[in-house]
Order: C-alpha cells, then structure tokens, then sequence
C-alpha cells in the first residue's frame, strides 16, 4: 500500500507492517501499544516529550542525540553522563 501526500488517521489492529518505510511523515500524537519494534532504525527525528513505558531497550544505542531534560527513572541523563565522565577521568 502506497499513501503520498495524505492527511490520514490510521487504525492498525493485529497486523504485520514488518519492512515499511516512513519518511517525511509527521507521526505527532500517535499512539504505538504493544509494537515489535526490535531492529529499527530511527535517524533525523523529532522525539521531544516522548514517553516510553515498560520498554525492552536490551542493546538500544542512542548517539549523537540532544538529552536536554531527558530522564531515565527519574533521574536526568545530563547529569548521569556529567558523573560518568568525570568518573572515568578521575581513573
């Protein structure tokens, strides 16, 4: 299925959309509940107020990326990596 150029609200139930593509696409409120999102790749976006819950995040790799007021359980990332770093150059 092709879709260019559409304002469409989607309803995706029970469905396997393995191998699709996204691009240019504004995904801005949209809801993801029990998704396989295991080997995506996701570069050039816009993640401000994303909320993850429950995540399996074994592996996930985050780089190159703005951590201003991210939090992991609460405690801000900026201020993990400050300590981070400064422990290693202290060794």
């Amino acid at each position: 299925m092709k879709i260019h150029d559409q304002k469409q609200r989607l309803s995706i139930k029970g469905s396997d959309i393995s191998g699709s593509l996204f691009d240019d696409v504004n995904a801005s409120g949209a809801t993801l509940h029990n998704v396989n999102m295991s080997g995506w790749h996701v570069d050039y976006v816009n993640l401000a107020g994303l909320r993850l819950t429950k995540a399996n995040l074994a592996g996930a790799s985050i780089s190159e990326s703005r951590y201003d007021g991210m939090t992991i359980d609460g405690i801000e990332v900026t201020e993990l990596l400050a300590a981070y770093k400064l422990q290693t150059t202290k060794t």
